[in-house]
């Protein structure tokens, strides 16, 4: 099968297409026949060799992708030869066919594309573990998510809104700050501009927020445990910004505040099958009616990798951004 690979580390232009045996399922495992597969951040720090691949993870990107089952291992009882599926991987999913243990591999909800099923699986596992599950966002509280317009922002915009929260959300300019409000943001912040703390501040009378779900880290994080109400929660889903940060523990202390973070690749699969299970029953109804939809800003081939990673580099993007086989 023809698989991308990224040998030596380095740039986007790294990523070449390479020749590997078609693998073969082991107990509890499902071969798909990959349609396509979502781009994530973490491929590009793989790319970068800056990305520690946990144990037993192939050596080739891909966290996530749809298709359609060719076979399956021992043990599988859920899904059979020629049903249509998407996966949460630990890896290799930039390949024409990717092994993933049966508990992560969903139905493709009712009324999406194949295409845009490869690039539902991990933030939409990784929204709902974190915000929903962790941080326990309940109707009528109030979150800030940074980054609104990335893959894990589009999905958590959505998610939350739909679960009856009001939702603040950052971007970096007026456009995605009009893509964010129609995807149902109450109070775009256009951070280039505007101070996000203040902006949530002044528009909950000065009480803070219920929730912020970070992926930047680095100097936001003192701003954003100030900004939290009693009771409020901070998730930490990525440090991109940095990993240290002198934070004032007297709002923790004050106010009662859980700071929190996550990773998902390196859960246990009985951890990540359950998360799925959960999308299944709770996430996959709302594309089903349309109350959530895939936002995918652009489909590249595979042949065109690179040029996908440059494009996630460069933050133009609104969405996922999808190669297909």
């Amino acid at each position: 099968m023809n698989v991308i690979t990224a040998q030596p580390s380095g740039g986007p232009d790294v990523l070449h297409i390479a020749r590997r045996p078609v693998p073969s399922p082991g107990p509890g495992e499902v071969l798909i026949k990959v349609h396509a597969a979502g781009v994530n951040g973490a491929d590009l720090r793989e790319r970068e060799g800056k990305y520690p691949v946990p144990p037993g993870a192939p050596d080739i990107m891909g966290l996530e992708v749809s298709g359609e089952v060719v076979s399956t291992g021992s043990g599988c009882t859920r899904f059979a030869a020629g049903d249509r599926v998407c996966a949460l991987l630990i890896g290799g999913g930039y390949a024409e066919y990717a092994l993933a243990p049966e508990g992560q591999c969903m139905p493709v909800p009712d009324g999406v594309s194949l295409t845009d099923a490869a690039g539902l699986p991990e933030v939409y596992c990784t929204v709902w573990t974190n915000m929903m599950d962790r941080c326990a966002l309940q109707a009528g509280e109030t979150v800030l998510i940074q980054g609104g317009t990335s893959g894990i922002g589009c999905a958590a915009i959505q998610i939350a809104r739909a679960h009856g929260a009001t939702v603040f959300a950052t971007a970096r300019n007026d456009e995605k700050c009009a893509a964010m409000r129609t995807l149902g943001v109450h109070h775009p912040i256009n951070y280039k501009d505007t101070d996000f703390a203040e902006a949530c501040r002044a528009a909950t009378d000065e009480r803070g927020v219920d929730v912020v779900i970070d992926i930047i880290g680095g100097d936001y994080l003192p701003k954003e445990v100030e900004l939290l109400a009693h009771g409020g929660r901070l998730m930490i889903i990525n440090l991109r910004g940095g990993k240290l940060a002198e934070v004032d523990f007297g709002h923790v202390h004050a106010r009662h505040l859980t700071i929190t973070g996550a990773r998902l690749r390196p859960r246990s699969i009985a951890e990540k099958s359950a998360i799925c299970r959960a999308l299944e029953a709770n996430i996959w109804p709302l594309f089903a009616d349309g109350t959530i939809s895939p936002v995918t800003y652009a489909v590249l081939p595979f042949a065109e990798a690179g040029e996908a990673h440059r494009l996630m580099e460069s933050s133009r993007h609104i969405g996922k951004i999808i190669l297909t086989a």
